[in-house]
């Protein structure tokens, strides 16, 4: 993979085809939609929100999207149900390029995330 030095989210969507740019900018639109104060960064050299600390990451990937960040147990717990068919780990959960973004779900967890961060989850 070629170094990269991505200063803003914009620059790093803009490699990526127009689907995958289109399905990261509905996950942005989320976060703003839920956290309208979360502050835009690049970190690890991916796309990074912030609020009262770290909220949530994505970056795609050839197959899928991932939405990360270190997720509590009980946010794991909480949408265990609805992350079924997904590919999870403790800070990863894959949605894969071929199925609709469940865009529903990603609300949720963003708000969920916020909760935590403001120290009411």
């Amino acid at each position: 993979m070629a170094k990269t030095d991505y200063k803003t989210i914009d620059e790093y969507h803009k490699v990526h085809p127009a689907e995958v740019q289109q399905r990261m900018q509905s996950i942005r639109e989320i976060v703003h939609k839920v956290v309208p104060e979360a502050e835009e960064v690049i970190s690890y050299q991916i796309p990074c929100f912030k609020y009262k600390g770290y909220l949530v990451y994505y970056s795609a990937a050839s197959k899928h999207i991932s939405l990360s960040s270190p997720w509590s147990a009980e946010l794991l717990k909480t949408f265990e149900k609805e992350l079924k068919g997904y590919k999870v780990s403790k800070s990863a959960i894959q949605f894969p390029n071929q199925d609709p973004l469940p865009l529903d779900l990603i609300k949720k967890i963003i708000a969920y995330r916020k909760k935590e961060n403001e120290g009411k989850a």
